[in-house]
């Protein structure tokens, strides 16, 4: 007998369960955006040096510009690259080249580049606004030399993801994943609606940090009370379709972000709704497990009975009580008289074996799960298509997870589709940049068999020894 069984006994998966996976899982929607942002606040736009603008070339040089359209303009200031077809993006000439003008592509091609003087970029960039109206890029020109300030800002939020999922995981043994949960939607809902008036970069970096580790609060802590108040026996199924809020959360995200073309506003829009979610997360029912375990059986008892009442069970509310509730978790109360560190999870051959197989899997994981999704530009394909196209691929593949970890099990469907993935991405290298459907099909097979981790990790890292592994694995990121 546990607690499992006085789950059974008040509904299984009832009402309760029905709106309580639903209230945590709406957040979800969002969670994908706050990970995926930065393909689009930081998002790098066309760019080259600034010109004179067309006026003051006419006035300083007694001539008209009328039949000679922007492009060609830019002939005369910007040198090209060695194919003669993209502009540089970080040097112009010292002095304008108005004999290129009069010159045809063909021409110019033979032409040594190398013998016109040029400079830096010292009036600053002009950008292209036809992707992006405006991003933290061209707000803080983060390009030429400062270019890996933009991939920094990334560095710098998932440090504070793993920065909170250290933190918030410890703290919620400790005070509650209710509490924390609540604390951290609050958070992330403030922090990161200020972030988007920073007047700075180092501003904004710091704002995403403590951002980032809301997010970890976030998401181990909704995880946990998620599970804790689910039958065994519905948690594999409920954990896939609570997943497709994220998903979804993807194509909700390219949608926004093509609505408004602006990081500030962006910013805002998938960070603000947090707001609600942290009025509406009081209604949240503490974990009864974690009450009972920290000697606060009657707190858990009043859950019970709630829980038994909205399941249309009042017939059990007096049935279970307070000795009943302590009789079915007796074993754990037990257990839980022992303090736990990270040394627990290689304390055993059996737990350092699987806390080893897992941290090495949620490394490569994670490594190639975002280094696929937080580079979109690189494929060389609209950037808001390229996040729904990945965001639709993991529908089919949940569905597959599914049915294959009912099936066949988690290892063999881990085990397969790992090295499916890794097939995938590595075949990746080798075809030519300008095959950018065959990159893009392989890069999409190669993201849809990495989900089945998070499936897997859910339920196996369960317990509250496991809760350390979570927090291990958590720093992979």
């Amino acid at each position: 007998m546990g607690f499992a069984d006085l789950l059974n006994e008040v509904g299984g998966f009832g009402r309760f369960q029905l709106i309580h996976v639903t209230l945590l899982s709406i957040p979800g929607l969002l969670m994908a955006s706050q990970n995926l942002l930065n393909n689009f606040t930081a998002g790098m736009p066309g760019h080259h040096c600034t010109i004179p603008n067309r006026t003051s070339i006419a006035s300083s040089h007694n001539f008209s510009l009328s039949e000679v359209d922007d492009r060609q303009l830019l002939r005369a200031f910007i040198p090209m690259d060695a194919n003669g077809i993209e502009f540089l993006k970080c040097t112009r000439y010292v002095k304008a080249q108005w004999h290129l003008l009069k010159s045809n592509i063909s021409a110019i091609r033979p032409t040594n580049f190398t013998d016109f003087e040029t400079e830096m970029c010292l009036d600053g960039w002009t950008y292209d606004k036809t992707e992006f109206l405006s991003t933290i890029v061209s707000e803080w020109d983060l390009v030429c030399t400062l270019r890996p300030l933009k991939q920094m800002s990334q560095t710098i939020y998932m440090g504070g993801v793993l920065s909170g999922a250290i933190i918030f995981g410890g703290l919620s043994d400790r005070f509650g994943r209710k509490a924390l949960l609540i604390w951290s939607y609050f958070q992330l809902a403030t922090l990161g609606t200020c972030t988007a008036f920073s007047p700075s970069y180092v501003t904004y970096c710091v704002l995403r940090f403590m951002t980032g580790m809301a997010v970890s609060g976030v998401i181990l802590n909704a995880v946990s009370l998620k599970v804790e108040w689910i039958p065994t026996k519905t948690r594999t199924l409920v954990g896939t379709l609570s997943s497709f809020f994220f998903t979804f959360g993807q194509m909700v995200l390219a949608g926004i972000a093509y609505s408004l073309r602006d990081w500030r506003k962006l910013q805002i829009a998938v960070c603000a709704p947090f707001f609600i979610f942290f009025l509406y997360s009081w209604w949240y029912s503490e974990s009864a497990r974690w009450l009972v375990l920290n000697r606060r059986s009657d707190e858990a008892l009043k859950h019970l009975h709630r829980v038994a009442k909205i399941n249309g069970k009042p017939e059990k509310i007096e049935k279970i009580t307070l000795e009943v509730l302590e009789s079915h978790m007796h074993k754990e109360i037990q257990s839980s008289k022992g303090t736990y560190t990270a040394y627990d999870l290689i304390r055993t051959v059996v737990m350092r074996r699987i806390s080893l197989c897992l941290m090495i899997v949620w490394f490569s994981t994670s490594f190639a799960y975002y280094g696929l999704a937080m580079d979109l530009q690189k494929f060389g394909v609209n950037i808001y298509l390229m996040q729904i196209i990945f965001g639709m691929v993991d529908f089919p593949a949940k569905l597959m997870a599914l049915g294959s970890l009912t099936f066949l099990g988690r290892r063999v469907t881990q085990g397969t589709c790992l090295l499916m993935s890794a097939v995938m991405i590595f075949a990746n290298i080798f075809v030519p940049t300008d095959m950018q459907s065959v990159r893009t099909t392989l890069a999409c097979l190669g993201k849809e068999t990495t989900i089945f981790l998070g499936i897997y990790n859910t339920i196996i890292t369960h317990s509250l020894i496991n809760r350390l592994s979570i927090i291990r694995e958590g720093c992979t990121i």
